[in-house]
C-alpha cells in the first residue's frame, strides 16, 4: 500500500440527494486524501455514480443537501455555476460509463481534445495541437497525429475511451472521477483502461474515485473502498481490509459473487435493493440480510469505525447492529 497523504482533498459530510419524494443518497460521508484511489462498489442502484454526478455539481432535477468541501474552494454544492465551470477540467474532471455518448458525434476527437486543452491551460491552437498529440500518445493511441482527424464513430469502443481519459485529463485535475469506465469494453480493454487510468493520475499526483462493480477489481486497483448500499455506506476501509477482513453482511454476499480460482459456487445476494420510495424504517439491507435482528428493522444502524478486541479502534467503518 502506497503512503497517502492524511489530509483530504475532498471531504463529503451528510451527502444526501432527494428526486421528489425519493432519497436517491442518504447522509454519504467519505474522505479522499491526496493521491489515494478510492473504489465506490454496489449492485446497481447503490447511488454510485449519483456520488460523482452530485460532486460535479451535474444532477438535473434533485435536490442536493449537506457539504462536499474541495481543499482550497470550500463547499461545492454552495458555489456559483460559473465557478463551478472554472472547476470542471481544472481541478475536477470526469470519465463517463459510456464514451460514445459523451464524445460529441459532429466534431472530431481531435478538436474535442484541443477544445478542452485550450479552454483549461489558455494554450494557441497550435500549441494545444501539439500537446493534443502528445496526450493521445500517453494513453496508448495509435497513429496520434492521424487520429486527430477521427469522428467518433470511427473509433473503437477502446480507442474512445482512450480519447475520454485524454480529454478528462487534459487539465490536470486534482481529482478524477472515473464512473465505470470500462462498463462497455471487453474483459482484456477494461484491464488496460484501468491500468491507464491509475498510471496516468498516479504519475501526477492526483486523486481518483472509481465507480466499480467489481469488488476484486477494486482491491486490486484501489488504496480504499467504500461499499454502498441503496443510497448509503454499509462498509468502508483500506482495499485488503474490506475484501480479507470485512464485517458488513452486505461486503461477504458482494466478495461471494467475485469469480476466484478454486471457486467452486457463486453465490448472489438473495431478493432485491427496495424500491426508493419503500425503503426500510430501520437498516435498508435487513430484507435482505441473514443476520438481521429485530432492532434492525427499526434502528438505522450508524457508520463507526470497527473495532479490534487488541488496539481498539480501525480505520474500517461499519454500520451494523450485528456485524461478522
Amino acid at each position: 500500500m502506497k503512503d497517502i497523504s492524511s489530509h483530504p482533498v475532498l471531504t463529503l459530510r451528510d451527502l444526501t440527494v432527494h428526486r421528489g419524494a425519493a432519497k436517491i443518497l442518504d447522509r454519504v460521508n467519505l474522505s479522499l486524501g491526496q493521491g489515494e484511489t478510492l473504489a465506490l462498489v454496489g449492485e446497481s442502484g447503490a447511488g454510485k455514480s449519483t456520488i460523482a454526478t452530485a460532486i460535479m455539481r451535474l444532477l438535473d432535477n434533485a435536490r442536493v443537501t449537506g457539504t462536499a468541501e474541495l481543499e482550497g474552494e470550500g463547499d461545492l454544492l454552495a458555489l456559483s455555476e460559473r465557478r463551478m465551470v472554472k472547476l470542471r477540467g481544472r481541478r475536477l474532471s470526469m470519465i463517463f460509463q459510456d464514451a460514445g455518448a459523451a464524445l460529441n458525434p459532429s466534431y472530431t476527437v481531435g478538436r474535442q481534445l484541443v477544445t478542452t486543452l485550450r479552454r483549461t491551460q489558455d494554450l494557441s491552437k497550435a500549441e494545444a495541437r501539439e500537446k493534443a498529440i502528445e496526450l493521445f500518445t500517453s494513453v496508448g493511441i495509435n497513429d496520434p497525429e492521424g487520429r486527430m482527424s477521427a469522428f467518433p464513430h470511427q473509433l473503437s469502443g477502446g480507442m474512445q475511451q482512450r480519447v475520454m481519459v485524454a480529454i478528462a485529463l487534459a487539465g490536470s485535475p486534482d481529482i478524477l472521477l472515473a464512473d465505470e469506465p470500462t462498463s462497455a469494453l471487453d474483459v482484456t480493454i477494461q484491464a488496460q483502461i484501468v491500468r491507464l487510468i491509475l498510471t496516468l493520475t498516479r504519475a501526477r499526483g492526483a486523486s481518483c474515485i472509481f465507480v466499480l462493480h467489481d469488488l476484486a477489481l477494486a482491491s486490486q486497483a484501489c488504496d480504499r473502498i467504500a461499499v454502498l448500499y441503496a443510497g448509503q455506506v454499509v462498509e468502508s476501509g483500506p482495499a485488503h481490509d474490506v475484501l480479507e477482513r470485512h464485517r458488513h453482511p452486505y461486503t461477504q454476499q458482494l466478495k461471494s459473487c467475485v469469480l476466484e480460482i478454486g471457486t467452486k459456487d457463486l453465490s448472489a445476494p438473495e431478493g432485491t435493493v427496495p424500491s426508493h420510495d419503500q425503503m426500510p424504517v430501520g437498516c435498508r439491507f435487513s430484507t435482505r440480510c441473514p443476520r438481521a435482528l429485530t432492532r434492525c428493522t427499526h434502528e438505522a444502524p450508524p457508520l463507526v469505525p470497527a473495532r479490534d478486541t487488541a488496539t481498539g479502534p480501525l480505520d474500517h467503518h461499519i454500520a451494523c447492529w450485528n456485524p461478522e
